[in-house]
């Protein structure tokens, strides 16, 4: 991340997430919905052009989710709810420094 209060802005009031733990370190942050939890380090050399950070975050809802993201129109272009041909039915978001967040649920 390059600014920690518009990285805890975005995935606390875009994404659902909650501030993780009692401590709030300098140039760190820890969040966590459901059973995820993400920590972010600071860098100020971070060129998102550049950045290449993604991370799968599995979910049993799916739709829901997507529901509530595309509503506040931070689906990633190329990213709509989609079935892949591994089984897994997605979409995906850019956070403010670039990093893919991919989400999906198994095919059933």
């Amino acid at each position: 991340m390059r600014n920690k209060e518009q990285t805890k802005d975005f995935y606390l009031n875009k994404l659902g997430f909650s501030l993780w733990g009692d401590a709030d370190y300098p140039g760190y942050l820890m969040i966590q919905k459901d059973a995820v939890q993400l920590h972010f380090f600071e860098s100020n050399a971070l060129n998102p052009l550049e950045n290449d950070g993604q991370v799968y975050i599995r979910t049993n809802d799916i739709e829901s989710l997507f529901t509530e993201y595309a509503q506040q129109g931070i689906i990633h272009p190329n990213g709509s709810l989609s079935v892949k041909p591994w089984g897994q039915k997605e979409f995906s978001v850019l956070d403010p420094d670039n990093n893919l967040l991919t989400f999906g649920q198994p095919v059933v």
